[in-house]
């Protein structure tokens, strides 16, 4: 009789056999954190609000990703500003809390490039209005997966998969307004042309895992391993999880080589079983991975030789670390409190930029100001 059953037996005053029951029942929790978070901050600057230097707009989230030393920035919402605005504070259309005034044009998600400024991107597949160009979609809604122009559509960062042929995988998730989430998916990415452009989109109805049975992976968080060959995507629980398994992150990961072939995904099924081909379907402490996580982003530190997931509670830019991507994460440091809020009083979407500083000792963070505001903070560690 093992430890568990030794003090049921003892406080409970059950016998042996229900003991042996219960404790072949009791999984261990591994989303709680573990280990030691090394990171210290010795100072965190507000540099200001991120704005592309050809374009107008007001967006949220800007996850970004490399494809051949090129880094990109996809963001959700983008809201064009009024014909000839070049500012978005000084966009007539929104009141001074960045909230519109009325309908605006709008597409459900773009692309940018970024510069060596962080308060700067280059954006792309503009169209032709003047003055001022504005975004086209990036990964456009597609009728005959029985999307339309209203249906939701939100992205995460670009994960290389062959820098050669300048080609990338980009997880998403398809949650139609006023809906549940229908799924979550991967598309391929290419710069075949010069500018990335979306090749194509997998899944009968343009998406892989159903949400009502599979977690959104890749909406949590996506990362192209610079540490190994493969790409791990994070997801919240599906629509069928109950109770505290509908707080938990699961997790998946596929050879970058591989990335557009769902039979080769492997699944975390928890830190005693392993990575296995057969998709998850138990949902609870044991297969997840975390807990408590907000949407982000994850990054290889130079500085401190482990991993970092920049990611949000609302009201805090936090960062946990570990020493795989599949865990164990420790618990979270606050890395920025916001002193300004909007009307809508929270943040979201931590967004990592490691490329401006290699080393590893700043880190450059973005963050959504709710609504549609990307302030920037630059991160020093002691």
């Amino acid at each position: 009789m093992n430890m568990f059953s030794s003090v049921m037996v003892a406080i409970l005053g059950v016998s042996p056999a229900i003991a042996s029951v219960l404790s072949s029942r009791a999984v261990p929790n591994n989303t709680l954190p573990s280990g030691t978070n090394p990171i210290k901050v010795s100072s965190a600057q507000f540099l200001g609000n991120l704005t592309a230097d050809n374009s107008c707009s007001h967006r949220d989230l800007g996850f970004s990703g490399p494809i051949n030393g090129v880094w990109y920035h996809i963001f959700g919402d983008t809201i064009w500003c009024d014909t000839g605005v070049t500012d978005p504070n000084l966009d007539p259309g929104y009141g001074p809390d960045g909230v519109p005034g009325g309908f605006v044009p709008f597409v459900r998600d773009s692309i940018s490039q970024s510069t060596s400024n962080p308060l700067k991107v280059h954006d792309l597949h503009l169209n032709d209005n003047t003055p001022v160009p504005h975004q086209n979609q990036f990964v456009p809604y597609d009728k005959s997966f029985g999307e339309a122009v209203d249906t939701g559509f939100g992205g995460t960062s670009l994960c290389e998969t062959n820098a050669t042929a300048g080609e990338a995988a980009f997880f998403y998730l398809v949650a139609p307004n006023g809906a549940p989430s229908k799924g979550a998916g991967v598309a391929r990415i290419s710069t075949a042309f010069g500018t990335p452009t979306v090749e194509a989109r997998f899944g009968s109805q343009g998406y892989w895992w159903d949400a009502k049975t599979s977690p959104r992976y890749g909406d949590q968080a996506a990362y192209r391993d610079t540490q190994g060959d493969y790409i791990y995507a994070w997801g919240g629980a599906p629509l069928s999880a109950t109770g505290e398994a509908t707080r938990y992150v699961y997790q998946t990961r596929v050879l970058a080589t591989q990335a557009f072939d769902l039979t080769k995904y492997q699944y975390w099924y928890g830190r005693a079983t392993g990575w296995k081909t057969t998709p998850l379907t138990t949902f609870n402490e044991e297969t997840a991975v975390m807990a408590g996580a907000g949407q982000g982003q994850v990054v290889y530190s130079n500085y401190y030789k482990t991993y970092l997931f920049v990611h949000t509670d609302l009201f805090h830019v936090l960062i946990r670390t570990a020493p795989k991507p599949e865990g164990p994460w420790s618990a979270d440091v606050i890395a920025w409190t916001p002193t300004k809020f909007y009307s809508a009083g929270y943040i979201y979407a931590g967004v990592a930029h490691p490329y401006l500083d290699t080393s590893g000792k700043t880190l450059t963070v973005s963050y959504t100001n709710n609504p549609n505001v990307n302030d920037v903070v630059k991160i020093t560690f002691a």
